[in-house]
């Protein structure tokens, strides 16, 4: 079963009961005691936590009762929590890091397990490296049933709470009376979200805003389809705003007044001027490979270093320990900001929307066209999720790394990069890029131009250049 056991750009995550078992869990859990074991001294505790999912908490007592056998002192949270306030924790508390049981926005039938240092962010691949290749030689064997480490209960609330509100103008949110809906999509966010919400004063109404391991029949994903019934509520009673968060509370969600979901791109681009322009903040921006250019635009208006990453915020978190960075962001969905923890946080980003109103006084939807203009847009983007035979994706990103176009849709190449896939910089602030998935037989394409028309005509064209190459697959 430990051939099936791969970690991706966050973790493993796997299939309830059929890759992911309490065996296998065991045997995680083991390979991540061997990391411990080289980077901390037993004295520190290892914290715990899970999401909603099916049997999440079982599988994070699981992994409590294999590190308690290991000679760990164990600290698992009281209920669900987000993967930013277990985080958070992980520093406050002076651990050894923590184990978080979570498939984030996946369907219900997944689970997954990351592991956070105790520098609060993801773990870099020298670490999840390490760990995997621990896990052929751990064991799956159950734990003895008298334990030399402990194991007990804690709420990381409180302490998380506290620091998030310094991170928050609360005068200003309370003095602008705002009206919210908050939708928590049977996530981790809910006691959380909501309670920060109300401390600031908002007139508010959630929605499931309890747990359902089924979320639903949908996925916990803070996007258009799921984000229905949150968005004619908004439209509906004139709210200034929309929340919601993914499964795990670490992405985040934004309805206008006007219901019109936002992009993250876009959300990074108005906090980003937000944190200049109202709070006085400075620093660099740093972004995916995969996301806005608008950002680098504002970057260079404002004088700011701007840094580009591989996808996965654990290269944004590694960037945030390294310098001072304004804010940190990629197009999924995830941001940080300068003063708080190296992780992506859906509480937080939430929370600095509804400061930037609060401190606008206007719209968000009008926040969001001034932005847009500032960084001399619109720019617009496009994804393209390619299901490919393995040979075909093979062969698309060999042909793009060995001879990639000079032009795309009649526009030059000024660049290619290999930070991260293949991104070919066009002229005109365009771009493209080309990843292959690392778990299923798909390319993603992701692009960037300045008019709808050079959009479509761009995906045609990549669209008829990979299909050609299915030839030389075969």
């Amino acid at each position: 079963m430990s051939s099936k056991i791969k970690f991706g750009t966050d973790g493993w995550r796997g299939i309830i009961a059929d890759d992911f078992t309490f065996p296998n869990v065991r045997k995680v859990t083991r390979a991540i005691a061997t990391y411990l074991d080289t980077a901390y001294k037993k004295d520190r505790p290892v914290l715990i936590a899970y999401d909603t999912r099916f049997l999440a908490d079982q599988f994070a007592q699981t992994s409590a009762q294999v590190l308690a056998d290991l000679g760990w002192t164990v600290k698992i949270t009281e209920r669900d929590c987000p993967t930013p306030v277990i985080a958070y924790n992980a520093r406050h508390l002076n651990s050894a890091g923590a184990l978080m049981f979570t498939a984030s926005h996946n369907p219900a039938p997944y689970c997954g397990i990351k592991y956070i240092p105790d520098y609060a962010g993801p773990a870099t691949p020298e670490i999840t490296d390490t760990i995997v290749a621990n896990i052929e030689s751990a064991s799956d064997e159950l734990p003895l049933s008298n334990p030399s480490g402990s194991i007990s209960i804690f709420d990381p609330k409180p302490d998380y709470l506290q620091f998030i509100y310094t991170l928050l103008d609360i005068k200003k949110i309370k003095s602008a009376n705002l009206k919210v809906k908050y939708d928590a999509l049977y996530s981790t966010s809910r006691g959380y979200l909501d309670e920060v919400l109300l401390h600031c004063g908002v007139q508010l109404e959630s929605f499931h805003d309890w747990r359902d391991v089924l979320f639903g029949g949908g996925m916990p994903e803070p996007k258009g389809e799921q984000l229905v019934e949150l968005v004619e509520a908004v439209v509906r009673d004139r709210a200034d705003l929309g929340l919601a968060t993914d499964g795990d509370s670490d992405r985040f969600g934004i309805v206008d007044e006007q219901g019109t979901v936002l992009t993250p791109n876009t959300v990074l681009l108005v906090l980003a001027r937000h944190l200049i322009r109202n709070k006085g903040k400075t620093g660099a921006i740093v972004r995916t490979v995969a996301t806005t250019h608008l950002l680098d635009n504002f970057a260079a208006k404002n004088g700011l270093q701007i840094y580009e990453t591989p996808v996965g915020f654990k290269y944004i978190g590694e960037k945030m320990r390294e310098t001072a960075v304004l804010i940190g962001g990629e197009e999924s969905g995830g941001l940080s900001i300068i003063g708080h923890i190296p992780e992506k946080d859906g509480v937080l980003a939430d929370m600095l929307v509804a400061e930037a109103i609060a401190y606008e006084g206007k719209p968000l939807s009008q926040m969001v066209a001034e932005a847009i203009a500032e960084a001399d847009g619109p720019l617009y983007n496009n994804r393209l999720d390619l299901h490919l035979s393995e040979a075909h994706k093979i062969a698309v990103i060999e042909s793009f790394t060995r001879n990639p176009p000079t032009d795309v849709a009649g526009i030059k190449v000024k660049e290619v990069g290999r930070k991260d896939g293949i991104k070919l910089y066009l002229e005109e602030g365009s771009w493209v890029l080309l990843r292959p998935s690392g778990t299923e037989p798909l390319v993603r394409v992701y692009l960037e131009t300045n008019t709808p028309e050079k959009l479509t005509r761009i995906a045609q064209e990549l669209e008829i250049a990979i299909a050609k190459l299915e030839a030389v697959a075969v």
